[in-house]
């Protein structure tokens, strides 16, 4: 993922944006744009601060998940099972400091993926902040017993320059009692000079492995791929899962519903599931690149494995007043793949 070119302070405008919108202050207004925000969350989600004075908003589950959820790019940057073992990969060397994208966690990829467009590679939503939703739209899902934060972000002056489109994006991120962790984005063109817009998109979710070379991928097997080593050139998946040896980045199309990542070492099964994202990404730098990145460690490939549900291929497109929805819900499991306690093809065809 590459740096984000706009200035820093842009982005620190668009922060004052936000927090004065939220207080009703035109002014610096920083203790009533915490408490008008603390007004907006859900019971269990509280505010705190984050690396470099970053607000924050914490997601506790009654029975011992946490997850963090960063303002500035509606950026999940921690999941904690009820064990407090971390799940996600955030890079020890991850710069949380605008206008550079965090690197690790979940970054939303929006309205751009990789350099697939005009935009700086995977878009803005990444680098902007965003705001508390103080109407949130109701979500077909049911929530109730789940602690959520809702997001949303519209466009800047700045932003409309590189792409201009009015829009809302909605996020909301909630931790169920099982632990499980779900994103649902809802994004609307709200143009109102009648124009349609397209966008693709990816919830570039970096998650915490053992051992790379001890990881498989399961439910993506004979499925045609788009090689970004081999630009994109399209191939076919021809193993019976996918496993690491050398670095990967493919844009696997048309993908199931479900997708495991088992982890021998950790005994553990990450199953994703998702909605209104047809593709997905499988992406490790390895060596070589790994330290050509300024804000990765020189070896911290070894421990994370991105999986990405994405719409990449054939991308949304959306009429004034027409919506779009993507979800993913994420849940890891006990495992072990080796000594037969869970059979792959169970957690990906099971409920």
């Amino acid at each position: 993922m590459s740096s984000d070119k706009a200035p820093i302070a842009a982005a620190s405008a668009s922060a004052a944006a936000a927090t004065n919108a939220l207080s009703g202050s035109s002014g610096s207004g920083g203790v009533a744009a915490a408490n008008a925000n603390a007004k907006l969350l859900h019971p269990g989600a509280e505010f705190s601060k984050g690396i470099n004075g970053l607000d924050k908003v914490v997601l506790r589950d009654p029975r011992g998940s946490v997850a963090e959820v960063y303002l500035y790019g509606g950026h999940v940057t921690s999941w904690k099972n009820d064990h407090g073992e971390e799940l996600l990969f955030v890079s020890s060397k991850a710069i949380f400091k605008p206008p550079k994208a965090i690197r690790g966690g979940i970054p939303i990829c929006f309205p751009q993926f990789s350099n697939l467009g005009s935009l700086d590679a995977h878009g803005f939503a990444r680098n902007r902040f965003w705001s508390i939703d103080s109407d949130p739209s109701p979500f077909p899902t049911n929530t109730s017993n789940k602690v959520a934060v809702d997001l949303i972000l519209r466009p800047s002056e700045e932003d409309m320059k590189t792409w201009p489109h009015s829009y809302e994006y909605r996020l909301r991120v909630a931790l169920g009692p099982g632990g499980d962790l779900t994103l649902i984005s809802r994004i609307r063109n709200t143009n109102s000079d009648g124009k349609p817009f397209s966008f693709t998109f990816a919830y570039h979710t970096y998650f915490s492995v053992s051992d790379i070379s001890e990881v498989r991928v399961e439910g993506l097997e004979t499925l045609d791929y788009l090689d970004n080593l081999q630009n994109r050139k399209r191939c076919t998946e021809q193993g019976d899962a996918i496993t690491f040896e050398s670095e990967v980045d493919k844009i696997y199309l048309s993908t199931p519903t479900k997708i495991a990542i088992l982890d021998h070492e950790k005994k553990r099964t990450f199953v994703i599931r998702k909605d209104g994202l047809p593709d997905a990404v499988v992406w490790n730098p390895w060596d070589k690149k790994s330290k050509a990145m300024a804000d990765f460690g020189d070896d911290e490939y070894k421990h994370m494995l991105c999986v990405e549900t994405a719409a990449i291929e054939k991308p949304i497109t959306l009429k004034p007043g027409e919506e779009w929805r993507g979800r993913q819900e994420l849940s890891a499991v006990p495992s072990s793949y080796c000594s037969g306690q869970l059979d792959p093809r169970k957690v990906l065809q099971g409920s």
